[in-house]
């Protein structure tokens, strides 16, 4: 029966997605500064996806085999997301970039270059996504494993939506600088400890 499998892998997914994390943190700024919030929901959404069913169609088991994977994924992830979280902490610190009004332009193609780089660089993507839904999906009997693939992507649609929504619905209280100088130290500070995280993580 396919709703029982769907509503375990709803559950299971929107367990792991609403933990605060990069994602999570750069989709709801997005939001807040009106710079192509729905663009990057939508690429957090389809990069979800397709791990989802990879994982559950046989990629974790790849992943888990060859954990120098894991490795390389955390370093260049922690490179990545420090040099982000230096910018975050550089908005903060120049008045210039707090304003509602004075928020610098991001173009469409740099919003999704961003989004993927946070998404793909992020090790705990796979770990959580692909080895671990795709473990407990995977072992489901006859197609229930499809339908599992899709409760947990209809969770992260559902999730970055809400993010998107509720971004933009917080937007008029983010009037003064020093909301925004507190959003970004949020964002950089998320960014700077999940670096850190992920370094630790490889010893």
């Amino acid at each position: 029966m396919w709703f029982f499998p769907f509503l375990k892998g709803m559950g299971i997914g929107a367990s792991l997605i609403m933990a605060i994390g990069t994602q999570n943190a750069f989709v709801l700024s997005s939001a807040l500064r009106k710079q192509h919030a729905f663009v990057v929901g939508s690429v957090c959404v389809v990069i979800d996806v397709i791990l989802i069913f990879s994982g559950v169609l046989g990629l974790g088991a790849l992943i888990t085999a060859v954990p120098v994977l894991i490795v390389l994924a955390s370093y260049f992830g922690a490179a990545f997301l420090f040099v982000y979280g230096a910018i975050a902490f550089r908005r903060a610190l120049s008045p210039k970039g707090l304003a509602t009004n004075s928020v610098k332009a991001m173009t469409v193609a740099a919003a999704i270059a961003t989004t993927t780089g946070l998404s793909l660089l992020n090790p705990h993507v796979y770990l959580d996504t692909v080895i671990l839904l795709g473990s407990i999906g995977g072992q489901l009997p006859d197609n229930q494993p499809i339908w599992f693939a899709l409760g947990a992507s209809v969770s992260s649609a559902l999730w970055f939506l809400i993010l998107v929504v509720g971004g933009k619905a917080l937007a008029p209280w983010f009037n003064s600088e020093k909301s925004w100088q507190k959003l970004d130290i949020l964002v950089g500070s998320t960014m700077w400890v999940i670096a850190l995280l992920l370094i630790l993580s490889t010893f």
